[in-house]
């Protein structure tokens, strides 16, 4: 009997064994197809656009890449005071003459921004307009590219015609293509070549090296110009920003400088203000490229009668830029 009920336990103990052999297996078997389902179903994480390469529209006298998403509505305010160098006198040029413009921008679309602006110097007047072409993706664009232009228009009153005969001379353009790749969460860099156009071009008599004769010659009507920029973010409201202008366009006489510019950059989610020391003043961009005279470095300059003169450069003044954003 005990034998009996032996065989009989071993034989249950064995079953029980072997039933919770097949029930691990089938488990596996289960868990491994319903994982390869899974893995099956679940897409690609799809890549999405570069965020935050600049925090501002501004990069100090130059725009960035950046365009403000559908329905932003953006006031500027730009302020350049005088030239630093009479140090004292007036007191580094903060109480000098200055330069002001105030504007308005709107994003009706997305990777549109239109904006209309006026600048004290000139009473000039401007409409612009910024198209984003491409944004920044990783495994897609390596780079954002954007679109700004604008048309200017001097107000300045002329009752005898001394300064404009023409209407169509007071009209001035700006085309520029804007670069930009955000190398790291800190570190951002632009290129941004330019063509400025002036219908109506300065003249000067110089005196012929060859023949010694007095010639009147004129500026050019298209000048091309390169501006490279960069943002070091420092903290999460906090950058500092670098710029630098060069001219390329060569003309008969009175050639404009380059710009180097450097200053801090300090932001809200709705708020950036810019503070900063540059070269620029007149706060157009095709004024700024086409008839800057202040040197940031020291400069060989030719005069009428042929001559040439050494210029000291140095020629700062300081500005800032506010920015304010409202989503709608």
């Amino acid at each position: 009997m005990k034998s009996i009920i032996s065989k009989v336990k071993s034989r249950l103990t064995t079953t029980a064994y072997l039933t919770i052999w097949l029930l691990l297996i089938s488990s596996a078997v289960v868990a491994q197809d319903d994982s390869l389902t899974i893995s099956k179903s679940v897409a690609p994480a799809k890549q999405k656009p570069v965020k935050n390469t600049f925090n501002s529209v501004w990069i100090i006298d130059n725009q960035t890449v950046m365009v403000p998403v559908k329905g932003t509505f953006e006031m500027d305010i730009q302020h350049r005071f005088g030239i630093v160098t009479k140090g004292y006198d007036d007191f580094w040029g903060f109480f000098a003459p200055s330069n002001i413009r105030m504007g308005v921008s709107y994003a009706p679309i997305n990777n549109l921004y239109l904006g209309i602006g006026i600048t004290k110097a000139n009473m000039l007047w401007d409409a612009s307009a910024k198209y984003s072409i491409l944004t920044q993706t990783n495994g897609k664009y390596p780079v954002s590219i954007t679109y700004y232009g604008n048309v200017a228009y001097d107000t300045r009153k002329d009752a005898d015609k001394s300064l404009f005969k023409y209407r169509e001379q007071r009209v001035s353009f700006f085309n520029q293509v804007i670069i930009a790749r955000k190398i790291s969460d800190k570190f951002s860099v632009q290129i941004a070549p330019s063509l400025s156009h002036q219908n109506s071009v300065n003249g000067y008599y110089t005196k012929n090296d060859s023949t010694g004769k007095v010639i009147f010659e004129e500026m050019k009507h298209n000048h091309f110009a390169v501006a490279v920029s960069a943002r070091y973010r420092l903290t999460n409201v906090t950058s500092f920003l670098i710029n630098y202008d060069q001219p390329i366009t060569k003309h008969a006489k009175n050639n404009p400088l380059p710009n180097l510019s450097f200053g801090v950059e300090f932001n809200t989610s709705s708020h950036s203000f810019q503070l900063f020391c540059g070269n620029y003043s007149y706060l157009s961009p095709q004024r700024n490229n086409l008839y800057n005279t202040n040197a940031p470095f020291a400069y060989t300059d030719q005069l009428a009668d042929g001559s040439t003169k050494k210029m000291s450069g140095g020629q700062f003044l300081i500005g800032f830029n506010i920015t304010r954003l409202w989503n709608y």
